[in-house]
């Protein structure tokens, strides 16, 4: 069997009386890029959150780039794991440059202290802000930034360190319909780039889905309705199962579109 990046098997995650997820099974293969939808509750960063090694699980088994959660330091396991989020965001200091915040992943802090970095790093921080289009914004404040710039900023700084693992929740939301394809068109040139680490999008969205992912995870109320090769599981029927009301999807060359069915 093929390098497993992250595995879950039977996975529950109980909080309050309530099951955020509910017996998830998942392996996620070397090479591979999916995408996470689902409606608002559904688990996924939840999921995320798993992943990144910042959450353990309250019952089933979590491994990540072969550890697994509960049996090893997972402040060794997390520079290994690029993350971007909302969560993330909302932790990095408002008045840290948005170079500062990139280069900061380096150490795994979001706040530039008595740290030294190199050359080779602010030059990396500065091409990867290049790559996601805010390269202008390395002087900026981090709070002083839309929040469609905040996503693109923590997005450069998932990559930063050369992760084994990659995690994207919702880097779309927030950003105009212009910034929503730029971003698109990064996040596929980065899919068919070999050298990409593995890779897990969230979205809401499967206009968001960029070319050259492989994978799909669909989730309702923290169980998988289906998971497996994009095509297969992408289909209207499940995508019906997953919202809740009529829907079709369709394919345009690489993208996705979704419609609610009109009902007589």
């Amino acid at each position: 069997m093929s390098y497993a990046a992250a595995e879950l098997t039977d996975v529950v995650v109980r909080r309050s009386g309530r099951n955020l997820l509910d017996s998830l099974s998942l392996r996620i293969g070397e090479g591979e890029r999916w995408v996470v939808l689902g409606p608002n509750g559904a688990g996924k960063s939840t999921l995320v959150r798993l992943l990144a090694a910042r959450l353990h699980p309250t019952s089933g088994t979590v491994d990540i780039l072969e550890q697994r959660l509960g049996r090893t330091d997972v402040f060794e396991l997390r520079p290994l794991i690029g993350l971007a989020s909302q969560e993330l965001a909302d932790s990095v200091p408002a008045q840290e440059t948005a170079l500062n915040v990139v280069v900061t992943a380096g150490y795994g802090v979001v706040g530039r202290w008595r740290e030294q970095y190199d050359d080779l790093d602010t030059d990396r921080a500065r091409t990867l802000l290049h790559a996601f289009g805010v390269a202008n914004l390395a002087d900026r404040q981090f709070g002083t930034l839309s929040t469609g710039e905040r996503k693109r900023v923590l997005s450069a700084r998932a990559l930063m360190t050369d992760p084994e693992l990659l995690l994207l929740d919702e880097p779309a939301s927030g950003l105009d319909l212009g910034g929503r394809e730029e971003l698109v068109r990064n996040l596929a040139r980065l899919a068919k780039d070999p050298a990409t680490p593995v890779t897990m999008l969230v979205t809401h969205h499967v206009e968001e889905i960029p070319p050259g992912y492989t994978h799909a995870l669909l989730l309702r109320g923290g169980k998988a309705v289906a998971a497996g090769p994009l095509t297969e599981t992408l289909t209207s029927q499940n995508l019906t199962r997953t919202f809740g009301l009529p829907l079709v999807v369709e394919q345009h060359g690489e993208r996705f579109t979704a419609r609610s069915v009109q009902l007589s």
